[in-house]
């Protein structure tokens, strides 16, 4: 078992090109079930796993209080890695054709109003190296829809000053182009020319964001500068981080942006994964429909 789960992952690395994020929650999956495989049934062979042992495997992480989403994601591992076992001949058979797809309930996405995102970008001020690396970041993740961990790994390199436009490296080693807003440009070319120079103590540092140490940021370290800064603008909401990214796509919609774009600028592979910040701007598509429709 340990064996084809090694298989596997190099599949998923090799042929795939999967984030290592990624790479890791398969593993830890598939990891579980071997181990209840082998401590609970005494099964050792990958060819006695048929639907009743994956059913019962099921069972089991229900009466130890998985949740709904944290059994469905393992499903979808245990299909993948079952699929993989077919096309290479492994197995005949592939046992989780028969289990059922948990219905999960989707949760509509925390997002700041635009008066929010005011607030929250102007906290930011002063010209100390550090007010202008926080206001640079929270400009360019807002006016980019970015993952926090794109943000982070962002080189200077792949900063265009000139065009304005940024190259991220997102899920899967795809790279994509984003345009940067003329507000979050200045605050780029400020933090450029009077923040990073200050930081930055190893001229070989290729990172854009520098903390204070003059290393790279950290995801952990830019959810403390949110965390600090939604404060200072008096944000009583739960916020991280991907709510920027969440608050960048509902915003663009609301001003209506076409939903194949938002995909292509959040990098998303579905187009499915897109369309839940459609239930967030429901106000905007009445809105255009009474100013639109002639009978409306």
């Amino acid at each position: 078992m340990d064996r084809l789960i090694r298989d596997f992952i190099e599949y998923l690395q090799v042929e795939r090109g999967l984030s290592a994020n990624t790479l890791v929650a398969y593993e830890g999956d598939l990891k579980k079930l071997s181990k209840y495989l082998r401590e609970e049934q005494q099964i050792f062979g990958i060819e006695q796993c048929d639907k009743h042992l994956l059913s019962a495997y099921i069972y089991y992480l229900k009466k130890n209080r998985e949740s709904p989403a944290s059994i469905a994601r393992q499903q979808a591992s245990l299909r993948s890695f079952f699929k993989f076992l077919c096309q290479e001949n492994r197995i005949q058979t592939d046992p989780t054709i028969y289990l059922e797809t948990p219905k999960l309930a989707k949760k509509l996405p925390h997002v700041l109003n635009e008066e929010e995102i005011d607030r929250l970008l102007q906290t930011p001020n002063g010209l100390d190296p550090l007010a202008l690396r926080d206001k640079a970041m929270l400009e360019l993740i807002y006016a980019t829809g970015m993952r926090v961990s794109e943000l982070v790994n962002l080189k200077i390199g792949q900063v265009n000053m000139d065009l304005a436009y940024v190259r991220c490296m997102g899920k899967g080693s795809k790279e994509r182009i984003i345009p940067v807003g003329d507000l979050a440009y200045e605050s780029m070319q400020r933090y450029l020319a009077k923040g990073r120079p200050f930081l930055l103590k190893n001229p070989l540092e290729k990172s854009l964001f520098l903390n204070h140490h003059g290393r790279g940021m950290t995801r952990q370290g830019f959810w403390k500068i949110i965390k600090k800064r939604a404060q200072e603008a008096s944000i009583d909401k739960e916020i991280t981080p991907h709510t920027l990214r969440h608050s960048f796509a509902t915003h663009l919609l609301a001003h209506g942006a076409d939903l194949r774009s938002v995909q292509e600028l959040l990098g998303h592979a579905d187009i499915a994964t897109t369309q839940i910040y459609t239930h967030l701007t429901g106000n905007r598509i009445k809105e255009i429909y009474q100013k639109s429709h002639p009978r409306a």
